[in-house]
């Protein structure tokens, strides 16, 4: 038999009133939906083969959008239709990075800090990709804004 996998409504349920309490109403109404999801708190039905006879009850969805049983499935189909896009040629994920010293005139200036950014990023890719020493090509490419890192601490890049 396999060991049931640590899920977030069990680190939901570990949580105590008081820190339950503690919470705004909006996040303490996901928490509750998250550990209720697909238990018998919020009802279920009976599933039944029509050849053998077996019988297993599934417990309702809590279909709350930050759900991670719930958006699965979504998830699931938003990655495939992502991929489906896809054309059939090389991707390459390439990163540039403002130096952390000028993160912090990206606050203030953004306009003219991120076009700088967009402007660096295009002239440089466009230079390297057209060098006969490289792909001796011309690319077409796009880029995104990202503003905070994993830690979400500001780390501009694109």
């Amino acid at each position: 038999m396999t060991e049931r996998k640590l899920e977030l409504a069990d680190i939901f349920r570990s949580l105590d009133a008081p820190f339950l309490d503690s919470l705004p109403a909006a996040q303490r109404r996901v928490v509750e939906d998250i550990t209720a999801c697909r238990t018998a708190v919020l009802g279920g039905h009976l599933k039944q083969c029509d050849q053998c006879g077996y019988r297993e009850i599934a417990y309702n969805s809590c279909r709350n959008r930050h759900c991670p049983k719930c958006q699965a499935a979504a998830r699931a189909e938003w990655m495939q239709a992502r991929a489906d896009e896809l054309l059939p040629v090389e991707y390459f994920h390439v990163v540039f990075t403002l130096p952390e010293h000028l993160s912090f005139l990206a606050l203030q200036n953004k306009r003219v800090i991120y076009d700088l950014l967009f402007r660096a990023t295009s002239e440089t890719l466009l230079e390297i990709a057209a060098d006969q020493k490289h792909l001796g090509a011309k690319i077409g490419f796009f880029a995104v804004l990202h503003t905070w890192g994993q830690t979400l601490q500001h780390h501009p890049h694109s």
